[in-house]
């Protein structure tokens, strides 16, 4: 599942080889790896350069605190259909665990099983209308497990 997630991340979110500024005016670098403080990119200005073995550092990164995160929201998270995980997966890097913590609907769907139901949750959403493209797509998948 990990080598599937790693491809689709890439894809969704893109991989720059620099510091920019994402759609919400924040420092991000690589393959959507927000600049923390404590780290050494967060006090480097917009464009600087970053390199292949850094990006790599930080996704390896970010996929694990991902899968843990979606195990913090969702306790039964590796009994979900391979699918439903990627989805989830991908949400969970997208938004973070805050974020994907107040989507109670949508989380309680996907307890019970009720994929249309957290289809509908994910399009009637804040994120859907930041992310429209990524979230139709995962919509659609999200459907094909009814």
């Amino acid at each position: 599942m990990i080598d599937q997630l790693r491809e689709e991340l890439a894809v969704d979110e893109g991989c720059v080889h620099k510091i920019y500024l994402d759609h919400l005016g924040l420092k991000t670098l690589g393959i959507g790896h927000l600049c923390r403080e404590g780290e050494p990119e967060y006090d480097m200005e917009v464009d600087t350069p970053v390199s292949e073995e850094r990006v790599n550092e930080l996704f390896d990164k970010d996929i694990a605190w991902t899968v843990k995160d979606c195990y913090k929201i969702l306790p039964d998270f590796d009994m979900l259909p391979e699918p439903t995980r990627l989805i989830v997966c991908n949400m969970m890097f997208n938004m973070g665990v805050n974020r994907m913590g107040m989507f109670k609907n949508f989380l309680a769907a996907v307890e019970d099983r009720d994929w249309e139901k957290a289809a509908i949750e994910m399009e009637d959403s804040r994120w859907h209308k930041q992310v429209t493209a990524r979230a139709n797509r995962l919509i659609v998948r999200m459907r094909a497990l009814v």
